[in-house]
């Protein structure tokens, strides 16, 4: 079973470091339902519950704009697969600070 080096972010929690295996069963398990990947480069994406809203599921954070509710997944992308992470951890709290911020 394949695992990729993930970015792991609950609702009211900082983030997380995670390997997680990359088994479409698995990242909808960790969203809790059908997943959207939503690109924010070439290489990363964040995977969230694609009925999040219609499930009313708490408030996460907001990345470039949009808002995400309940747990949300941040891995890399390698072609048409997901993959580990494409930068250090160090350099993720530089580029989404916000994650890091509880509140609203």
């Amino acid at each position: 079973m394949a695992f990729i080096s993930a970015l792991v972010k609950r609702p009211g929690e900082p983030p997380r470091h995670v390997n997680v295996s990359n088994k479409l069963e698995t990242l909808q398990r960790n969203v809790g339902g059908y997943i959207e990947a939503v690109p924010l480069a070439k290489d990363l994406v964040i995977i969230c519950n694609e009925e999040g809203l219609l499930q009313d599921l708490p408030y996460n954070c907001t990345i470039c704009g949009v808002e995400f509710v309940g747990t949300i997944l941040m891995v890399g992308v390698d072609g048409e697969e997901f993959a580990d992470l494409p930068c250090s951890w160090p350099d993720m709290k530089k580029m989404f600070p916000q994650l890091w911020n509880e509140g609203r």
